[in-house]
């Protein structure tokens, strides 16, 4: 999974790789202190779309580019941030999906896979890697 960063007057997007399970203690201990959640409910809470703990990803992968950023001077719009699975990952689900559904339910599935499967990211590194970002 990838934060995409896309502020206005930018014109390529900045994509980090995403795998809540290759975040620094130090990174996670922040984004606790600067969400009040654990590390898990945060993993959660930025699937979900919570706002605080999405700034407090982008202030996370920001950070490592520019170590003297502040947290207040992260604002963005919110068309400007996005969560994105790369094409592996979709191609992962679509499998799971083609293994667990059947019927009309199955072939909506799989139609709304391809679909995104023809726009994503593609990543040949995570090849067979593909799993949720969630912390155990």
């Amino acid at each position: 999974m990838y934060l995409v960063y896309q502020p206005e007057g930018q014109t390529e997007p900045t994509r980090w790789r995403y795998n809540p399970r290759r975040l620094m203690t130090v990174e996670r201990e922040t984004i606790e202190r600067l969400t009040g959640k654990n590390f898990s409910e945060f993993t959660g809470a930025v699937l979900q779309g919570n706002s605080s703990c999405r700034r407090a990803l982008l202030y996370t992968f920001l950070r490592r580019d520019h170590p003297k950023i502040k947290y207040e001077d992260v604002e963005f719009f919110w068309d400007e941030l996005k969560l994105e699975y790369s094409k592996q990952e979709w191609e992962g689900m679509r499998d799971r999906a083609v293994a667990d559904l059947v019927g009309a339910e199955r072939d909506q599935a799989l139609a709304q896979f391809e679909a995104e499967i023809a726009e994503a990211f593609d990543d040949p590194e995570e090849e067979g890697k593909a799993t949720l970002p969630i912390a155990d």
